[in-house]
Formats: structure tokens, C-alpha cells, sequence
């Protein structure tokens, strides 16, 4: 950050403290009738200084999550519930349609035993599982990481490998292609099937599509979600003898039917 750019920080640091200030003597005019407004400080992204996320148009980043300083994430990926993704003394790269799911935490490291400067590389198409660690290692291409599991500084996924579920990975480990490496500390398992590695492109699209859902539910307004809850009330089925006896006919609007991509085993509907 430049001088400029500090003098900027510095000014708008001021008039931020200047509103504190006053918030702080309002509520003393008040007396018996002041409250305390509770105000969430969350925000998804986050600058540290002059290191700034940068996040394609076309990705998810749920609400809860958190992606802070020098983040890039690629197009159609997706960073779910409660991530947290902290590039702060070195960078992040996610490539395109990785999915990062709830509760995981990527980090980076500026130095460690091994003296080596280690930012966090997460290729395109890699699926992390639920509630994962992963610190200042490289995942490549349609890698895949389990639920629970964490990755040390140094570590090596390669292309069309697996990390089993609450598997600990150790420093500057590499798991090669096609095996599936699991325990604590991780070993080798077992090579992976054609149809796991099939699996791997298959998840990695089946996230891209629901991030999607996703990011439109986020978008909708306060109206928009009232009315869809109105909808879903008065088109609730009930059993079909019932809607029988009555003469009954019930049709879902279009506005509750999911896309048929989300649900991999849904054929799309054949034109009339």
C-alpha cells in the first residue's frame, strides 16, 4: 500500500472511530431508555491491508463463509457454509468448479521447520470434503480430499488421487495419482477404481450445479422468499386419494421446481 493508500486508511479510520464516538455519546443521552444494538461485524470478504480477494462472477460464496487477503477463487467454484479461507502471510489459488464444503479451513504458511515459503494451490474440478484442514500444501486437478481430513505444510495431492476421510496427511508427503491414502499418519491404501476416479469430475459438477441453487436462494429478497412460502402452503399435496375424492388437481408452479441438473439421476424432461 502506497502513501496515498495509507493516508486514505488512516482518514477513513478516523471518521469510522468519529461515529463510534457519537454512537457512544447518544446512548448516554438516552439514560434509562438506551439498548444495546448487537451488529454482526462479519464480512465475507476481507481485505488485509493492500491484499484483496478476488472472486470470478461466476462463483458461490456462501454468507457465512469467510475468504480474507490475497484469495483468488476461479469460475463456477463454490466456498460453502462456514469456510474460512485466510491468505494472509501468503496466497491462496482455487481453481475452476472446486467445491470447498462447510466448515473447512485453508491457510497458508510464511515459514515453517523447513524454511520453505508456502502458499495454498487448489486445482480446477477438486472436491474437499466437510470440515477440512488444509495448510500450506498443493492439490492438483480432480484431486479429492475426505471429510475431516488435514493436510500439513508441503503436502502433494496429485491429479486423480483421494485423501480418506479424517485422514492426517504429514509434512511434504505426496500422494501419487490414483491411490487412495488414508489413517493417522496417512498411508497407502489402495488404487483408486475407474469408477471412483469417474466419481471424483462427477462430484466436482454435481457442486458446481447446486452452488448454483444456492447463490440464487441468497439473492432473493425478503418479498420474493414471503411469496415463495405462500406458494409452497398453498400447493402442498396432500395424499392423492384425498385430491381424488375432492376432484382435485394440484400443479407445482415453476417457481418451486428445482433444475433438473441438480439431481444427477433426473433425466431431463423430453420436449412435448
Amino acid at each position: 500500500m502506497g502513501s496515498l493508500g495509507r493516508a486514505v486508511y488512516t482518514l477513513g479510520n478516523w471518521i469510522r472511530e468519529t461515529g463510534q464516538a457519537m454512537d457512544r455519546l447518544g446512548c448516554r443521552l438516552q439514560g434509562n431508555y438506551y439498548f444495546q444494538e448487537q451488529l454482526s461485524r462479519h464480512r465475507t470478504l476481507m481485505n488485509i491491508f493492500d491484499k484483496a480477494p478476488v472472486v470470478d462472477m461466476d462463483a458461490f460464496v456462501a454468507p457465512s463463509a469467510s475468504i480474507i487477503g490475497d484469495v483468488q477463487v476461479g469460475q463456477g467454484s463454490s466456498i460453502w457454509y462456514g469456510c474460512v479461507l485466510r491468505g494472509d502471510v501468503n496466497s491462496i489459488s482455487v481453481g475452476s468448479k472446486t467445491n470447498i464444503q462447510d466448515n473447512s479451513l485453508v491457510h497458508v504458511a510464511k515459514s515453517n521447520i523447513s524454511g520453505k515459503v508456502l502458499p495454498t494451490i487448489i486445482g480446477d474440478n477438486v472436491t474437499i470434503g466437510h470440515s477440512a484442514v488444509i495448510h500450506g500444501c498443493t492439490i492438483e486437478d480432480e484431486a479429492f480430499v475426505g471429510m475431516g481430513a488435514t493436510l500439513l505444510d508441503g503436502v502433494v495431492v496429485e491429479k486423480h488421487a483421494m485423501v480418506a476421510a479424517g485422514a492426517l496427511v504429514r509434512q511434504n508427503t505426496r500422494v501419487p495419482f490414483g491411490e487412495v491414502w488414508g489413517g493417522n499418519p496417512a498411508k497407502f491404501l489402495r488404487n483408486l477404481t475407474d469408477e471412483e476416479i469417474a466419481f471424483i469430475s462427477q462430484s466436482a459438477l454435481n457442486y458446481t450445479n447446486l452452488a448454483k441453487v444456492h447463490a440464487a436462494e441468497n439473492a432473493k429478497s425478503f418479498d420474493e422468499i414471503e411469496l415463495e412460502k405462500m406458494l409452497r402452503k398453498k400447493f402442498a399435496r396432500r395424499d392423492e386419494e384425498y385430491d381424488s375424492m375432492i376432484g382435485v388437481v394440484r400443479e407445482t408452479p415453476p417457481e418451486l421446481i428445482l433444475p433438473d441438473n441438480i439431481l444427477p439421476d433426473k433425466a431431463p424432461k423430453a420436449a412435448q
